[in-house]
């Protein structure tokens, strides 16, 4: 299993859109982390990107993190990955505690769209 996390540095990022980059765990059958890998984010929006394509490229099948539009949440899910959104702090515990179960959806949608500087007009 491979599980995304929209990151600045190790926390997770308020927005998904704005991250600066994306720490991919690798997980095992036995539910422990055996590597990771920093994927730079691309400049501008997360939802007019190609990050969906590139995260299902590498296998990912979950992409936990904070703040995210619908337009970003259906492209992901299109693409074939679980996301968990509303999340926040440290992305490796976060991770931790999807593993253990503990980790759900807030199912709340960004509205933020306009505001601190995001720019992609939707």
């Amino acid at each position: 299993m491979k599980i995304a996390v929209s990151t600045n540095g190790t926390q997770i990022d308020d927005h998904f859109g704005h991250c600066e980059a994306y720490t991919i765990f690798v997980v095992n059958e036995k539910k422990e982390i055996e590597s990771t890998e920093i994927l730079p984010s691309e400049s501008g929006c997360g939802c007019k990107s190609n990050i969906a394509s590139v995260l299902q490229n590498k296998g990912v099948n979950i992409l936990i993190a904070g703040s995210m539009g619908d337009g970003a949440l259906n492209v992901l899910n299109t693409h074939g990955i679980k996301v968990l959104r509303g999340n926040s702090g440290e992305a490796r515990r976060k991770v931790d505690e999807f593993l253990d179960g503990k980790l759900a959806d807030s199912g709340i949608t960004c509205m933020l769209h306009g505001d601190q500087g995001h720019t992609c007009s939707h």
